[in-house]
């Protein structure tokens, strides 16, 4: 007999003896040869529901639906559920058991998708991405793809030709851990209710640590998404309270009592919340915080709407999503989540596009799904069951589940292999040199600024070691990502003159061109570095997407430490680009920042940022580019697209007698073109941070513009 589960498939039951209907679990594949009269379809329907919007608003909208939220809370409902009644029925959590099947019916599926981006890989991305995506392929397999994006700084970003094709499985990796924190807690639970003969007592006994970890979890992630949401969006802590709100519904089902009425106005109001939670919400960049109590609370109401019912007697909208196209899409849930992100990010990438159109949009989704139906029907379903039970889609016998176990076993070690042998081969090739010192050979801006023509030498540093040309505060830990106040000492430590560095990485990676000049004329620079955080006095500056009130507080404690230190200058950056649109502006909350320098009696040199690569509002990799059959100058972008003609920070200045603006875009960009590489050095460690050897061929122009204001030399 087969009968549907939540896992994604169907399957077919061996009999277990001595088994009670009310013990089998959603996610049990040890079941008696009965379909319960109970059985939640509804809730299959739900997965269908919320892997549609997924897919529908990453390939059209751009943004989170709030349907991984849905995932998440059933995720924690359905396998606490499971691990409890295996528990009480036998006494034991069963951790190996529950552990053994979980990654038959998840790693599977997950491996054969890790195989293909592999594969795709090699095929159609440039090689200097190879190594980060291999990091990110094992981050995957282990399940700490989250902890990557998250340690990476990288926002969860709507698709486009730049983004991770393995961004989307930080949810996995979310889910997995999770899974071995609900079996250790189970596991001494099981120790402990032994000494409780009381089923409830020991259903609340269980319960008070599941409430106390979903309370902390949600206070920490309120905290976290309001001071640095790039990195709580990932945060297992800050997820955990969806997970385990799903849990503690799973510990409480034997005494919820709905009443009727209350049904019907549950079930329609929580799937109206789950259909419209992506047009109220921009869950990328308010989630896992308050905002998501949206789609959990829809997920809730929704389990509780049909709870203890059998299907007839549910109300309408717990019907709607037992029907057979939610309950065969939610059949298919995993395998199409797995398989639409890097179909769309390699589409994206191949076809140029910034984001998918109907038709377009259309086909990859239909690729993803048929893919997910091969996948399931091929890969998932033969493992799930035991030999000789059931049919499979080829064969009706054991040995095709074994050749399906001995081609995903291969694919995993084959992908493994790959991955790690990447790490070995273009490891040693990345690690970081010395920057480069500006040479006739390596003019570097020598070549804008002084006309010095070189013959064509090997590009400096190399494209793979181009991200390693790193500042010396990212080396050693002086730009900080947190709100210490940490302050560092280049150039001369005993010089008499200061030069304060402050700001964010675009105020740092000018340090290695001010240490050649501190280095020529005597004078100390004091840095003050926060990752991500030019001075700002309000929560969310007209620049960011979110509030980041953590760098307000930090540019607070840095001005006030300016003001007891009182530096002979500081120096930071004046203008910033435009994001909808060309050209670059001086951000509405600069001057207040110059206001309350200047208020402190200390002096600005403000120095226009330099231009970030971008092409239709898609940042790009300047080595990516060039590994990608590209060149230095169509690797580059017009300065018109890039600059103002003239610098912004000049008018903007003009009201402020102690802040003099410094503009070197004539030594990064040529009158039409801005390139990635000039006099053999390239330019662009990433799409928009100088190099550090670039960054010392600047010392020339920016010690001329700064004498000359500073009259120091």
């Amino acid at each position: 007999m087969r009968i549907r589960t939540s896992d994604t498939a169907t399957f077919t039951v061996p009999v277990e003896r001595n088994r009670l209907p009310s013990q089998i679990s959603q996610h049990d594949t040890d079941f008696l040869p009965i379909v319960r009269p109970d059985y939640r379809l509804d809730l299959d329907g739900l997965r269908g529901v919320a892997i549609a919007l997924v897919v529908a608003f990453h390939v059209w909208m751009g943004r989170v639906s709030g349907g991984v939220d849905v995932f998440l809370v059933l995720s924690g409902f359905f396998f606490t559920a499971m691990v409890l009644r295996h528990t009480e029925a036998t006494g034991k959590a069963g951790t190996v058991r529950a552990l053994r099947r979980t990654g038959r019916r998840l790693l599977p599926a997950l491996l054969v998708v890790l195989g293909a981006i592999t594969v795709a890989t090699v095929l159609l991305r440039p090689y200097t991405q190879w190594e980060d995506i291999g990091r990110q392929i094992i981050a995957s397999m282990i399940y700490s793809q989250n902890w990557y994006l998250a340690t990476a700084e990288l926002d969860y970003l709507a698709p486009d030709p730049s983004v991770s094709p393995l961004q989307h499985l930080w949810s996995m990796a979310v889910q997995g851990q999770f899974y071995l924190v609900i079996l250790a807690v189970v596991a001494v639970w099981s120790l402990v209710r032994r000494l409780i003969r009381s089923p409830r007592a020991n259903r609340v006994l269980l319960l008070i640590p599941l409430l106390a970890g979903a309370g902390a979890s949600f206070a920490y992630a309120t905290i976290g998404a309001g001071q640095h949401q790039s990195w709580t969006y990932y945060d297992s802590g800050a997820r955990a309270w969806e997970l385990l709100v799903g849990a503690c519904i799973a510990v409480i089902t034997p005494w919820i009592r709905v009443p009727k009425w209350a049904r019907a106005i549950a079930a329609t109001a929580g799937l109206a919340m789950v259909l419209s939670c992506g047009l109220i919400f921009d869950g990328a960049r308010e989630f896992p915080g308050p905002a998501a109590l949206y789609p959990v609370l829809a997920t809730v109401l929704l389990i509780l709407s049909g709870m203890g019912l059998p299907a007839t007697h549910r109300p309408w909208a717990n019907r709607v999503l037992a029907s057979r196209l939610c309950t065969e899409l939610g059949t298919l849930a995993y395998p199409f989540y797995l398989w639409h992100w890097p179909i769309l990010i390699f589409y994206l990438a191949e076809s140029g596009r910034v984001h998918a159109g109907l038709g377009d949009g259309m086909v990859v989704i239909g690729v993803s799904l048929l893919l997910a139906v091969i996948t399931a029907q091929l890969v998932e379903t033969p493992l799930r069951r035991h030999a000789g039970i059931g049919t499979t889609p080829v064969l009706s016998t054991a040995v095709y589940r074994r050749v399906v176990g001995v081609f995903v076993s291969a694919v995993g070690v084959a992908v493994l292999v790959a991955t790690v042998g990447w790490q070995i081969i273009i490891g040693p090739a990345a690690s970081p040199e010395p920057a480069v010192a500006a040479s006739p050979a390596y003019p570097g801006a020598g070549a804008l600024t002084s006309g010095v023509i070189p013959l064509p030498e090997p590009l400096r540093p190399s494209l793979f070691q181009g991200f390693a040309d790193a500042p010396p505060p990212t080396q050693d830990g002086c730009i900080v990502p947190d709100s210490e106040v940490k302050r560092c000492v280049y150039g001369n430590p005993n010089g008499e003159r200061t030069i304060a560095v402050v700001g964010g990485s675009h105020s740092e990676h000018w340090i290695p061109a001010l240490e050649v000049l501190a280095q020529q004329q005597g004078f100390r620079i004091v840095t003050y570095l926060k990752q991500g955080c030019a001075l700002t006095l309000v929560d969310q500056p007209s620049y960011s997407e979110t509030p980041f009130p953590e760098c307000r507080e930090w540019s607070v404690a840095v001005i006030d430490q300016l003001a007891l230190e009182r530096p002979d200058w500081v120096f930071t950056i004046s203008t910033r680009f435009r994001p909808y649109s060309d050209g670059d502006e001086v951000p509405v909350e600069f001057p207040e920042v110059w206001s309350a320098l200047a208020d402190r009696g200390l002096k600005i040199l403000a120095l226009r940022d330099t231009p970030r690569l971008r092409r239709d509002g898609v940042f790009y990799k300047a080595v990516d580019c060039l590994a990608y059959h590209g060149n230095y100058d169509s690797c580059g972008m017009n300065r018109s697209i890039a600059l103002d003609p003239v610098d912004p920070a000049g008018a903007a200045a003009a009201s402020y007698p102690s802040v003099f603006p410094l503009d070197l875009s004539n030594a990064v960009c040529r009158p039409e073109r801005c390139r990635v590489s000039e006099g053999n050095i390239l330019i662009y460690r990433d799409e928009h941070h100088l190099t550090a050897s670039y960054s010392r061929s600047l010392a020339p122009e920016l010690g001329r513009q700064i004498g000359a204001i500073t009259q120091w030399w």
